[in-house]
């Protein structure tokens, strides 16, 4: 890394920081990152994705009512909650890998060039239904490809670790997926995703990159990359912040990519955020090199639950990230209270337990003047988040909220 993070310091919030030393100009866009996620990419998988039946941009809210409650200019909040009745983000990632992987196999296949119109009209069955695909899941990353498994034709087996909810294994399952469930954590299941794989002759669809397994999940960070560019192209002035949850980087490095490219040396800070017992951006981004979190990683925020980052999205975060924030659990459900009983007249928004860090994190920044004065924080801020997944386990969101999505909507819109 060309410039180092300070020693972590915790706030009076009990959140854990670290940043940026100050010395020598931004960092640049270099062909590097191109090679990771880049414009073309972007373009193809907009194509792509965009052609699929229910397909719409999704709401981005602007809160003022929070905006002045916390004391800046403006708050805006990208909703994933209804992308694709998936309840998330990652149905932009799997998904799109899924059929970027039949794609490629397809030409293989057939010795020509398959189109993508092609492997989405499934023109190709037989290839497709020879194809099984596998992936190691906190949830939301397996039901997508699950989903697009089942849209494309092919057959799919998802891994889930120890501690992901009965109610998210049932949420993969009904999307066709064989699930099998792996004693210890996030990463283990990762690791035995792919010794499966490597036996059985499977197609790993990971959104984590590992040595020698990286093509695939750059196509996962390019379908991500497209919520980034929706959220952006509707602002009216660029954000001064942007606060990312983080896990093991995929979608925070495809958002930074986006603000990179699109301002330059004008792009404005990036902040990631993870619940302290799965930190292992701050630990990484401290050492000056990707650090593993050992233990059951045993976090609320499960979707955020990782113990090891991704290589590729070490290549953007190590060069572009401004800041790092390690939370509490009890941070995460104050954030998804907030945003469903919003202040002065805001929307409710539903947001689940790993799609707040990003909130959490803004709110302890602001309450540690030091880490603020650092980032610049004041009143003339423009904060840009993503709350990336709704209630993706309706029963826990229930206990956590004290209401349902259903209810939280119904009495905001009464």
């Amino acid at each position: 890394m060309t410039h180092a993070f300070t020693p972590p310091t915790l706030t009076g919030s009990g959140a854990t920081y670290s940043v940026r030393r100050p010395g020598g100009d931004r960092p640049r866009w270099t062909d590097t990152h191109d090679s990771v996620v880049s414009a073309v990419g972007l373009a193809a998988a907009h194509a792509t994705i965009a052609g699929w039946p229910g397909y719409a941009k999704t709401t981005q809210h602007h809160l003022p009512g929070l905006a002045a409650k916390l004391g800046v200019a403006d708050i805006s909040l990208k909703d994933e909650s209804t992308r694709f009745g998936l309840g998330s983000f990652k149905a932009l990632g799997g998904a799109y890998a899924v059929a970027r992987l039949l794609q490629r196999l397809a030409g293989e296949t057939l010795d020509r060039e398959v189109t993508m119109s092609e492997i989405t009209g499934r023109a190709v069955p037989e290839i497709a239904a020879a194809t099984t695909v596998c992936c190691a899941t906190d949830g939301n990353h397996g039901r997508s490809v699950a989903w697009g498994a089942r849209n494309f034709g092919c057959r799919c087996v998802i891994f889930i670790h120890a501690t992901v909810s009965e109610g998210r294994k049932a949420a993969i399952e009904a999307y066709g997926a064989e699930v099998r469930r792996c004693s210890g954590n996030y990463d283990d299941s990762v690791r035995e995703a792919q010794a499966t794989a490597d036996r059985e002759g499977w197609f790993v669809v990971s959104d984590t990159s590992y040595p020698g397994y990286m093509d695939v999940p750059k196509d996962v960070m390019q379908g991500y990359e497209l919520m980034a560019d929706e959220a952006f192209s509707d602002l009216a002035n660029p954000p001064t912040h942007v606060f990312l949850q983080t896990g093991v980087g995929g979608m925070a490095a495809a958002v930074a990519a986006n603000a990179v490219r699109r301002w330059g040396d004008d792009r404005p800070a990036i902040v990631l955020c993870d619940p302290d017992r799965a930190a292992c951006w701050l630990d990484s981004l401290v050492a000056g090199e990707p650090v593993a979190v050992d233990g059951d990683l045993d976090t609320l925020m499960a979707g955020l639950a990782c113990g090891e980052v991704s290589a590729l999205a070490w290549q953007i975060l190590a060069d572009f990230t401004d800041a790092v924030i390690a939370l509490p659990d009890r941070t995460a459900i104050e954030a998804m209270k907030l945003v469903a009983n919003p202040v002065l007249g805001d929307p409710a928004v539903v947001a689940g337990e790993s799609a707040v860090a990003g909130l959490a994190g803004l709110i302890a920044a602001l309450q540690d003047k030091q880490l603020a004065a650092n980032l610049g924080l004041d009143r003339g801020s423009r904060i840009a988040l993503f709350s990336t997944e709704g209630d993706t386990d309706p029963e826990l969101y229930r206990d956590l909220v004290g209401r349902s999505a259903a209810e939280v909507l119904c009495e905001s819109a009464a």
